[in-house]
């Protein structure tokens, strides 16, 4: 062999190329999800513009038979169904949020290896399921067997305004609803804290440890505050779920189009999502233009909290 040849074979093979290839597709893959950004955004304002500039006065028509006379301007009628949007799924992030946390704690820290290992599984398993499928087991289980304790809240808490009685029967309400979405949001919190749990420096565990700190202190001192800036994302994911839900809320709670806080009671409230599913069908093309519009207003919704949970996240991590 030639020493031309054993200095070819001897020469590195360069990666320059493979380099500018994979930088590429990156790139292309990140400005991929601002464009499927902006012609979500421009489909929903461009389907929207006949509010917009369109007829007001056949506008206001489209609003009032949409809300049966009560509103006849579009800030009437997105206002209270923004209201409830955000009622139901703050109300269903609190429900959420410390059992998840303590679900999370005890699969990465405290439960046995395989019992951690089949609770995971089942964490999973409950992320997959459907959201009809809990909409079916909110309105035909829950529904029926949480009014005893509706009314029992309605009884003895109704003094506070958010549980003023009397309790509806059946319990077709936002608290219901609300805790419906936080079975539904459960496990993503649950899953996204137990693999940041499961990623705290083992160093920072054994030094907490070997100062003298209990388990829990261990917890509070090293796992929580190293986790902090997940658990925010984790949590603003979980609300952009329970902002978009639609069959749950649709198969469960009795709307109506007030800026209400009666959780216990019945036709108070009603979120952007199941509106638009409900009044779709029998919707002409100018009122399809409006729950277009309404559409508009729950994506931007969505982006301002992403957006907040973003920097909350950036702070935190800090």
């Amino acid at each position: 062999m030639s020493s031309q040849d054993d200095k070819t074979i001897d020469q590195p093979v360069s990666g320059k190329t493979a380099d500018k290839v994979f930088k590429g597709v990156a790139y292309a893959c990140g400005i991929l999800i601002l464009v499927v950004l902006a012609a979500v955004f421009l489909f929903l304002f461009f389907r929207a513009w006949p509010l917009i500039g369109g007829d007001q006065a056949a506008n206001s028509e489209t609003v009032s038979s949409f809300t049966g006379g009560k509103a006849s301007s579009f800030w009437g009628y997105v206002g209270p169904l923004l209201f409830g949007t955000v009622l139901v799924s703050l109300l269903a992030l609190l429900i959420s949020f410390f059992v998840s946390i303590g679900i999370a704690l005890f699969i990465s820290h405290y439960a046995p290896k395989k019992l951690a290992t089949a609770l995971s599984y089942v964490v999973d398993l409950l992320a997959a399921i459907p959201s009809v499928i809990y909409g079916l087991w909110g309105g035909l289980v829950l529904v029926p067997a949480i009014y005893p304790f509706w009314n029992w809240v309605a009884t003895y808490l109704g003094w506070i305004p958010l549980f003023q009685g009397p309790a509806a029967n059946p319990s077709r309400t936002v608290a219901t609803v609300a805790v419906v979405l936080a079975v539904m949001v459960l496990p993503i919190i649950t899953s996204m804290s137990r693999d940041i749990f499961l990623q705290t420096p083992r160093l920072h565990e054994e030094a907490a440890l070997a100062l003298g700190a209990t388990k829990w202190e261990m917890v509070k001192l090293a796992v929580l505050p190293f986790g902090k800036s997940g658990i925010v994302s984790a949590s603003m994911l979980a609300l952009g779920r329970a902002l978009g839900e639609t069959m749950a809320v649709l198969m469960i709670l009795s709307p109506g189009l007030n800026y209400s806080i009666k959780l216990l009671q019945a036709s108070q409230n009603q979120t952007i999502a199941a509106n638009i599913a409900a009044q779709y069908p029998e919707a002409n093309d100018l009122g399809v233009s409006t729950l277009i519009g309404t559409g508009l207003i729950l994506f931007l919704i969505t982006f301002v909290v992403n957006y907040i949970a973003r920097k909350i996240t950036e702070k935190a991590s800090a």
